[in-house]
């Protein structure tokens, strides 16, 4: 059955709320069972002894960050990972009780906060980490917190040659308590190694002089999707799935290596059909011209959906099972397809009509529309092509 994401009422009646999809002729479809198909894979990957982390930023990378957090928690997922401590509030606010890090520091100001609402923090600086101890003890709790290790990145995180020094200095805090250490890798999911590798040995030789002080770890993760399917050795004690858990791969090194079912769909309808004579332009800057005998069909979606004006003219639509290309050029609000009227391959013409449903990305028939695909001519990755389509479309969940 389908079920709204976001609940809004119907203005002229509100006795009588509208679905996505009646509200708007363009919105997105989340697969939640896609998901726990997707985790059982994971689970089934690294075994039965590794926790799985749930990573869902962004809005779930523009799922939905509170329906998938329920299905991962429900699969099996024990943490969830968040950017900031606005996402985690989101969460808790949704009822959501999980242990939530957030995978990044925060700011300084955000300590109350952060233990008024019972989160996790990443930690990576000593001031930072005083400041959220002294929070938890004049509250009298314990913040829990990760700490962030830089093997080699060099975005964010203590020096892994700092790390045991900087944990053995917070061992004694009263309101502090080490309950992870955690990486990032940069290159996992390319086809060469050896930054991964050099990466890899840092990060364990951290661990090997930590422990030698006498200092639990805690958690110890450091695989993201890639490093989760690519290698077994990084798993730790935990493993963070990010975008495999929403049925996309990192790269193209990992599709013959786990099977994943993309959850997120876009639909549209039809909203207008018209013929136009051989020479119109069509849209802005009339870049595309009629050549004749094709009818021109409007959906009520573009770039503000996520859909870049710079795939004007550059992708498809599936209408009835068969590809149709997208013309003109995209509009904030707008974009248009054409439908050749003259029998191809000996195939009779599609005949769009107003409300018939278009998929922009998704399968129908034997064709698919990937965000892959999308993304490859866009010259982006699909992690931001979900995060642009889940910008403004509203959801509708299936379970």
């Amino acid at each position: 059955m389908f079920s709204t994401g976001e609940q809004h009422e119907d203005l002229e009646d509100a006795a009588t709320p509208l679905k996505a999809n009646e509200r708007r002729w363009a919105w997105l479809e989340v697969d939640l069972n896609a998901i726990r198909h997707n985790l059982n894979r994971f689970r089934r990957h690294i075994g039965p002894d590794v926790m799985m982390m749930a990573v869902v930023k962004a809005d779930a990378y523009g799922h939905g960050a509170a329906e998938v957090a329920r299905k991962a928690l429900a699969t099996g997922a024990r943490f969830l990972g968040v950017a900031n401590v606005d996402e985690g509030i989101e969460l808790r606010q949704a009822g959501i009780a999980a242990p939530i890090l957030i995978l990044s520091q925060p700011p300084l100001a955000m300590v109350q906060t952060i233990v008024r609402h019972e989160l996790t923090s990443t930690v990576d600086t000593m001031e930072f980490a005083l400041a959220l101890g002294e929070a938890a003890a004049a509250a009298d709790r314990v913040a829990p917190f990760h700490l962030k290790v830089d093997t080699g990145m060099n975005r964010v995180g203590v020096h892994y040659a700092d790390a045991p020094d900087f944990l053995r200095t917070l061992d004694f805090h009263r309101g502090l308590k080490l309950q992870g250490v955690f990486t990032h890798f940069a290159t996992a999911d390319e086809v060469e190694t050896f930054e991964f590798s050099r990466q890899y040995q840092r990060f364990t030789q951290m661990l090997d002089e930590t422990r030698y002080l006498g200092i639990n770890p805690g958690i110890v993760h450091a695989a993201n999707t890639a490093a989760t399917i690519r290698y077994r050795k990084a798993h730790f004690d935990m493993v963070r799935l990010g975008i495999g858990m929403y049925g996309l791969h990192p790269s193209g090194i990992t599709h013959s290596m786990i099977d994943l079912v993309p959850a997120m769909s876009l639909h549209a309808r039809v909203a207008m059909v018209k013929p136009v004579p051989v020479g119109e332009g069509v849209s802005y800057g009339m870049r595309y011209h009629s050549p004749g005998n094709v009818l021109i069909a409007t959906l009520p979606l573009g770039y503000a959906d996520g859909l870049a004006r710079e795939l004007s003219g550059r992708i498809d639509v599936l209408l009835y099972g068969r590809r149709l290309p997208q013309v003109g050029t995209i509009c904030m609000d707008m974009m248009m397809f054409e439908a050749d009227q003259r029998m191809k391959a000996g195939k009779p013409p599609l005949q769009p009509q107003i409300g018939d449903e278009v998929l922009l990305v998704g399968e129908s028939g034997t064709e698919r529309i990937t965000l892959d695909e999308l993304a490859e001519k866009l010259g982006t990755i699909n992690y931001d092509m979900a995060c642009r389509l889940g910008m403004r479309l509203e959801r509708m969940y299936l379970e």
